[in-house]
């Protein structure tokens, strides 16, 4: 690879790079403290210990206790077993009869194909909320959806590919006011949002510590005391019994210290990022023709920018940019590859020939002026020759 030419790194909703404290604080875990935390030896007292710690460190920063935070192989997981764990138990406390799932067409994958999966393959009826031109939800229309067999609703707190806020704080408060349980996908939140779990009502939420500049293999999941649940995934008593499998002690602390630098760094940062963000849309908006801004204007992550643009191809234009050093996204990193327009984009009413041409420019804590310049200088450009090149078929 030649080091020597420019590379910029504007995917930050994919992943983020781990903190140099965050690396500093898993060393240990992986040669010195690297027993088996639920072993009864020494061994395994050290390194319950550092997994205790992680938990209340972790569930305070969230406004959490301790016994509600579980910690899973990464955020995916987490969501799953949210909704699998709770429609399981709803299942299981309805003597077999399959209950009412409520849930978005823009979630993240996690939450879409589990929730498909059990509507599909044990019988749950499922309700997918529409969205507006934004890719937001009316509170109302969950109040709306909400039925005597609804168990449970799972609406996003940021979308991965659009950036845009849900008001998850008055969803939650209609689920509390009619007993159903309420999960969130938070995976995008904590690096740049405060998030807590009572603020937001909340009975159940994922996140996904490489987003917040922690270690990738190993997720979040809040399960608020007192929910009903059934482990998805069967095996050991560990994680008190909520998620089998031998923990990964090394990925909790780090996730640990990940969520203490985020929380250090997150307001100053996003007050930052978000003027960058603004300019690199006024920019792009101003720069390149037949572009629009998608998801909400300004109830939007202060790190994300996203855009279509007429008669371009997406993955063509992420591949140009490569080219110039600069690296971007389509959309969601986990469908990368795919030809199609993204399912959020035509959720929100825009046409395929918009939607084909998706661009997710996602800004974090390394991220510069003289980045955001570059974009600027180059994008018009690559968009007017992959747009001649795809008018050309």
């Amino acid at each position: 690879m030649d080091t020597t030419r420019r590379r910029i790194y504007l995917d930050y909703s994919a992943t983020t790079p781990v903190a140099p404290e965050v690396r500093a604080a898993m060393q240990p875990y992986w040669s010195d403290v690297f027993g088996n935390a639920s072993s009864l030896h020494s061994f395994g007292r050290d390194a319950a210990a550092a997994l205790d710690e992680a938990h209340t460190v972790v569930g305070c920063a969230i406004g959490a206790r301790a016994s509600e935070i579980v910690f899973t192989g990464c955020g995916t997981e987490a969501d799953n077993l949210a909704l699998r764990g709770v429609a399981f138990a709803a299942r299981r406390a309805n003597g077999g009869s399959p209950g009412h799932i409520i849930t978005t067409p823009v979630e993240h994958h996690a939450v879409e194909a589990t929730a498909h999966q059990l509507h599909t393959l044990f019988g749950f009826d499922l309700t997918l909320l529409p969205v507006d031109g934004c890719g937001r939800v009316d509170p109302d229309d969950v109040r709306r959806a909400i039925r005597p067999d609804t168990v449970i609703v799972s609406v996003m707190l940021a979308n991965n590919e659009v950036g845009t806020l849900q008001p998850v704080r008055e969803i939650g408060a209609i689920c509390r006011e009619r007993g159903v349980p309420f999960h969130t996908d938070a995976v995008q939140a904590p690096a740049y949002l405060p998030v807590n779990v009572d603020e937001l009502n909340v009975d159940l939420l994922a996140l996904s510590a490489h987003k917040f500049y922690g270690p990738k293999g190993v997720g979040v999941l809040y399960i608020r005391e007192g929910t009903p649940y059934v482990p998805a995934i069967t095996g050991g008593g560990h994680e008190r019994g909520r998620r089998p499998g031998t923990v990964n002690v090394a990925g909790a602390v780090g996730a640990e210290a990940a969520i203490k630098y985020s929380a250090r760094e997150r307001d100053a940062q996003a007050a930052r990022l978000a003027k960058l963000r603004d300019r690199l849309i006024q920019g792009v908006l101003a720069g390149v023709p037949d572009a629009r801004l998608s998801g909400h204007p300004t109830e939007r992550l202060p790190n994300h920018a996203s855009f279509v643009f007429k008669n371009v191809d997406g993955e063509s234009l992420l591949m140009a940019l490569d080219v110039e050093g600069i690296a971007v996204s389509t959309g969601s990193a986990c469908t990368s590859g795919n030809p199609e327009p993204s399912p959020v984009l035509l959720a929100m009413g825009i046409p395929r020939e918009w939607a084909l041409g998706g661009l997710r420019i996602t800004l974090g804590y390394h991220t510069t002026e003289e980045e955001i310049d570059a974009v600027l200088d180059v994008l018009p450009e690559c968009v007017a020759r992959v747009r001649a090149a795809s008018l050309e078929f």
